[in-house]
């Protein structure tokens, strides 16, 4: 939120690819790590421009090798984080706690009281124990993905997103039953460890589990061309056509809590598309021009 370029040329060329908004999130070294920045992409305007007006405000977790690589540092093991997330989310619950009880004091209890300090990181936890920041978490081992969706149930709230999620298609009844969205990878494994058992149908498998499924870039070079993204999920899964370019347009947008304005064609919402000179989903299509607000 705090570091969009809006200059940056890596824009300009996914708007040439077709893509209008972006869910923007941190690296994930960390188990909890920074707010993520919900942006349009409106190519020559500056950096208040870009924000998605009214976009619900997020934050990026991580789970796994990542995380626990480091070993100058606390958690070191996926024992650890998961411990790190408990005393985080108790923390910040106390902390509103805290708040709560000194609101309700009468004003000469106040005037013998110390408010309670303000920290913002409770305060981005406790929006989240609260249900108005949204949770994006950089997942792929399917006992850590358990471990996050039971935590979040512990503390009351519903995680927004598992990101990658590679192994969510040997949990994915689990991840159906808590409502979480899954932004999974198309295609990418054998770059690391602990994602060796990805595969290509794993966004299939978890749509027809009745997951609210999208698939992400991880790359402004990949972020060109969403729509072949999606073309993988009619090859590998048989999706039929417009719900694999569901996986790229509504569905992201709808994690996102952003449908009621983009996503689909429809009456009333913004008027941000693409025009293609043939099927989206054809390795042949180009995009030949991109409209954001009704800007071409």
């Amino acid at each position: 939120e705090d570091v969009v370029d809006p200059t940056d040329i890596d824009w300009y060329r996914q708007l040439a690819g077709g893509l209008t908004a972006v869910n923007q999130l941190h690296g994930s070294a960390n188990p909890i790590g920074g707010r993520n920045s919900v942006v349009k992409i409106r190519w020559g305007e500056g950096v208040e421009r870009f924000r998605f007006e009214g976009a619900m405000k997020g934050i990026k977790f991580a789970l796994g090798e990542n995380v626990t690589r480091s070993t100058t540092r606390y958690p070191t093991s996926r024992m650890g984080v998961a411990t790190y997330l408990d005393d985080s989310f108790m923390a910040a619950r106390e902390y509103r706690a805290r708040q709560k009880a000194y609101a309700a004091l009468d004003a000469d209890a106040k005037s013998r009281a110390v408010a309670p300090r303000i920290d913002l990181e409770l305060e981005t936890l406790a929006e989240i124990l609260e249900g108005t920041r949204l949770v994006h978490c950089h997942s792929y081992r399917q006992d850590e993905i358990l471990m996050l969706l039971r935590t979040a149930e512990r503390f009351g709230f519903r995680i927004a997103t598992l990101q990658h999620v590679l192994e969510g298609y040997k949990v994915a009844p689990e991840i159906a039953a808590h409502g979480a969205g899954a932004s999974s990878f198309s295609d990418w494994w054998a770059y690391k460890i602990e994602v060796m058992d990805a595969i290509p149908w794993n966004g299939a498998m978890l749509h027809r589990a009745g997951v609210l499924v999208s698939f992400n870039s991880d790359s402004d070079e990949l972020a060109r061309r969403m729509n072949m993204e999606a073309a993988k999920a009619v090859r590998y899964g048989g999706l039929a056509p417009d719900e694999a370019l569901k996986l790229v347009s509504l569905n992201p947008a709808k994690q996102l809590r952003i449908d009621h304005r983009v996503g689909s064609l429809e009456k009333g919402k913004d008027a941000d598309f693409a025009v293609w000179n043939g099927d989206p989903l054809s390795a042949f299509t180009r995009c030949e021009e991109t409209w954001v607000d009704g800007v071409r």
